[in-house]
């Protein structure tokens, strides 16, 4: 089976939090964070598995700080395990206080990824080789995760099946 080391996957984003990228607390707004998480997300997955992708869920966003006027905010996203034709990637988002240099963790996500063929099937992808201490930590417990995921998965099909497509006022 064909693999490929984490770095191979790794990319990065770096953006200036503008006034039009804020809510009313004057942070930036985490729609407009979450827009830039699946946009990195995406291109690490496309990365390592060399295809299209198609995002299978959102697994987890926390925020941690709120990311300010004053500062840059700068994602980092890889691969960290992978399935037949699924990928989990995490991303980090690192803020930097223009002014004084200084960085902290604003936030983490971890999102999955399913590799498609010029016909929208899945594809297999290769498997993910992680050589840093931070790759292999996210790498072995991936399969915890992926647990969490497919149980998720099945009690949200389940509750699925009690909601209704009518609109309240027809």
């Amino acid at each position: 089976m064909e693999t490929r080391f984490v770095k191979e996957s790794r990319c990065y984003k770096t953006s200036r939090v503008f006034p039009t990228d804020v809510n009313n607390h004057n942070t930036l707004f985490g729609g407009k964070l979450m827009a830039y998480i699946d946009d990195i997300a995406s291109i690490a997955a496309s990365k390592h598995s060399r295809s299209f992708v198609v995002t299978a869920s959102t697994d987890s966003v926390d925020f941690l700080l709120p990311i300010q006027m004053t500062d840059s905010v700068c994602l980092e996203s890889f691969v960290t395990w992978t399935g037949r034709s699924s990928m989990e990637v995490f991303v980090k988002v690192i803020t930097e206080d223009l002014q004084n240099g200084e960085r902290a963790i604003a936030a983490t996500a971890f999102l999955t990824f399913v590799a498609l063929d010029e016909h929208k099937k899945p594809l297999p992808v290769p498997r993910v080789v992680p050589e840093t201490e931070e790759e292999k930590r996210l790498h072995e417990t991936a399969l915890r995760r992926a647990e969490m995921r497919r149980h998720r998965r099945e009690e949200s099909k389940e509750f699925a099946d009690y909601l209704t497509v009518k609109f309240s006022w027809e």
